[in-house]
Formats: structure tokens, C-alpha cells, sequence
């Protein structure tokens, strides 16, 4: 499939879960299903397209190849998810004077277990940010 078609039906199916809406609007459950949709573009080997419907901030903050380079280092050791649970979605207020930052973030935490760590599980993070035009978008993923 072409890649751009790929990119869009992505971002077609990121927006049908999170889509434009006031912050209070937003269910946790939406939340969830995106933040775990957005992670298993990251299990595809799709983090590039994941940057490229990133938030403004995120996608100054670091380059393109950057992220996906970053993701797949991170991931690499820890082999393939072989059991995913999501376990908290938190909401924060930051105030920056950077508008682009400034703003309403969720972040949803899950619990993984991956086959290169079979003795425990990874806390996965991945946050959105809700933007001036008032669409979530993603804005970031992180092991802890």
C-alpha cells in the first residue's frame, strides 16, 4: 500500500478516536484505545508515521529520524509486547509561554510484557496534547 495512503488512514483512525473535542468532552476510554493504537503503530514498525501526525511542539522538539531512531533503540532489547494493560490515564494542565506547550495533556500508562523481558513487564507512556485548533494529537511515547 502506498505510504501515504497508509498515513492517512492512520491519521483517519486516530482522529475517528480522539478527533476534535473540548478536553472535558474526552472519555478515558477514547483515550485509551488511541493511546493503544498509537503504540501498536510503534509495534509496527510505524513510529515514523506516528511523528508525522504528532503535535507541532513534538515534532519541533525532535526530528523525524530522531524519533524513530530513539523508539527503535528503546524497543529493540525488549523484544515483541506479548501482553498489553492499560493501568492509568492522567490529565495534566501545563502553563509554558510557549503556546505550542502550553495546554491539556493526557497520558495514558500501560503495562507490558514483552518476550525479551520475561521476568517482569515495561511501563509504556504515551501522551496527546490537545491543540490550539482543539484536536488531540499525539505528543509523545517513552519506556519506564
Amino acid at each position: 500500500m502506498n505510504p501515504m495512503i497508509r498515513l492517512l488512514l492512520a491519521a483517519a483512525l486516530l482522529w475517528s478516536w480522539l478527533g476534535p473535542a473540548a478536553a472535558e468532552e474526552i472519555e478515558a476510554s477514547d483515550m485509551v484505545r488511541g493511546g493503544l493504537m498509537a503504540i501498536q503503530m510503534i509495534d509496527q514498525g510505524r513510529a515514523a508515521e506516528l511523528w508525522d501526525g504528532a503535535t507541532p511542539a513534538t515534532r519541533n522538539r525532535v526530528t523525524r529520524a530522531d524519533f524513530t531512531s530513539q523508539v527503535s533503540r528503546s524497543r529493540a532489547p525488549i523484544g515483541v509486547p506479548q501482553m498489553r494493560t492499560w493501568i492509568a490515564v492522567n490529565r495534566q494542565v501545563v502553563a509554558d509561554a510557549d503556546a505550542g506547550i502550553a495546554g491539556q495533556y493526557i497520558s495514558i500508562e500501560y503495562e507490558t510484557r514483552f518476550t525479551g523481558k520475561p521476568d517482569g513487564t515495561v511501563r509504556e507512556l504515551v501522551s496527546f496534547h490537545l491543540d490550539q485548533d482543539r484536536v488531540w494529537r499525539f505528543s509523545g511515547y517513552v519506556l519506564k
